[in-house]
């Protein structure tokens, strides 16, 4: 199946980015394949790490030397650029919509190794480019997710299969800029589901100032250590989120208050001068396109499913990582689906969601059930007592 998704890009794709993954992509996941069915072995392991490199190393090399990437790649590499010359990341008079920065501040951070080797050696140059930056910070965040998890989560061969399927090989290799905050969601669900508010809260505070579709992840994260930890877990952990973002936006509000709403939040819902990219027909779309009176339903709509999220929250409040996840996951389709303006792509985001905390999980849903089978063996055998020994 991925093989088939892969080898439609080419054909369908009007991006060229999208066109050398999907090439690259297939013939890597058609040899994975092979590699199963021929080496029965090694034949698994073979196989994530073939598709690995048919479908993230090959791509990401060939697109970073020669340039190829989705325009958002462009706009973080200008975000950092310009916030070391201004402080702000946000053009004061874009003059196309390539000049518009539609992310929060924080998003400037994975363009600011772009803006320090603008000017020095060419090959060096590479290095700048944003999506190695969101490729680390999503590996690393998913890494001490982990971690935190005590371990038990997702092994290097699934962890790998994870990041060799298309669902993150795609963005990782053309674009890359929602994998950062993917990486912080999962990282401040695994941190609250060990009762650990404040450092959830620091990574809600960096993945709310990337973009503000990360904010639902507040409730959820809220909801589950009030459930895990008690209230004044999820009022330390919310406070720190807030306060944290609020620290980071705080000065390109001051700096730039106009461009701010404009980019960030009229430009995305499709209210901004420059009409945004992101048409593919999903129901909000096609809502807004019908007028002003159809705008107005999709946001109404938009924010009767935002309520409905948050009364499950109060209602039913997630007891774990998979739960958390899947509401959370849940919620951000729920906005994505009928927001005005969306794409297809945005999708992938909550599907991950979902598949990460299952895959980290599971583990540790396998290991009762082993304790469970060597205790019934240990009392089955024999006490032997006195000479018996």
């Amino acid at each position: 199946m991925a093989a088939v998704w892969a080898a439609a890009f080419p054909v369908v794709s009007s991006l060229g980015p999208h066109r050398v993954w999907g090439a690259s992509a297939c013939v890597g996941y058609l040899c994975a394949a092979v590699a199963v069915l021929s080496w029965r072995s090694l034949g698994r392991a073979v196989s994530v790490w073939i598709a690995g490199i048919g479908a993230v190393l090959v791509p990401l090399v060939v697109l970073v030397l020669t340039g190829g990437a989705q325009s958002e790649v462009g706009v973080v590499e200008r975000a950092g650029l310009l916030t070391v010359r201004q402080g702000t990341p946000y053009l004061a008079d874009p003059q196309a919509v390539v000049e518009v920065t539609p992310y929060l501040p924080g998003m400037a951070l994975f363009g600011l190794p772009g803006a320090v080797v603008a000017d020095g050696w060419e090959p060096l140059r590479y290095l700048g480019d944003a999506r190695l930056w969101c490729a680390a910070a999503f590996l690393g965040c998913l890494w001490a997710a982990g971690r935190v998890l005590g371990g038990r989560g997702t092994g290097q061969l699934v962890g790998a299969a994870l990041i060799a399927s298309p669902v993150v090989a795609l963005p990782l290799a053309v674009s890359g800029v929602d994998l950062p905050l993917t990486g912080l969601l999962c990282l401040a669900l695994a941190l609250a589901a060990r009762h650990r508010p404040v450092a959830a809260g620091l990574a809600l505070a960096l993945a709310c100032s990337l973009k503000w579709t990360a904010w639902p992840a507040l409730a959820v994260v809220a909801a589950l250590l009030a459930h895990r930890a008690g209230l004044g877990a999820a009022l330390r952990g919310t406070g720190v989120a807030v306060a944290g973002t609020v620290l980071a936006v705080l000065p390109s509000a001051l700096l730039a208050p106009g461009p701010l709403v404009e980019q960030v939040f009229a430009f995305p819902t499709g209210r901004g001068e420059w009409e945004t990219p992101a048409d593919s027909p999903l129901p909000g779309r096609l809502l807004a396109d019908l007028g002003p009176f159809g705008w107005y339903a999709a946001m109404t709509l938009l924010a009767a499913g935002g309520v409905a999220v948050a009364v499950s929250l109060w209602v039913r409040p997630p007891a774990g990582l998979v739960p958390a996840a899947d509401r959370l996951a849940v919620g951000l389709c729920t906005a994505f689906l009928l927001a005005p303006a969306g794409r297809f792509g945005y999708l992938a985001l909550p599907v991950l969601l979902s598949v990460w905390a299952r895959l980290a999980e599971a583990p540790s849903r396998v290991a009762p059930a082993r304790s469970r089978v060597v205790a019934a063996g240990s009392a089955a055998r024999p006490v032997l007592v006195g000479g018996d020994r």
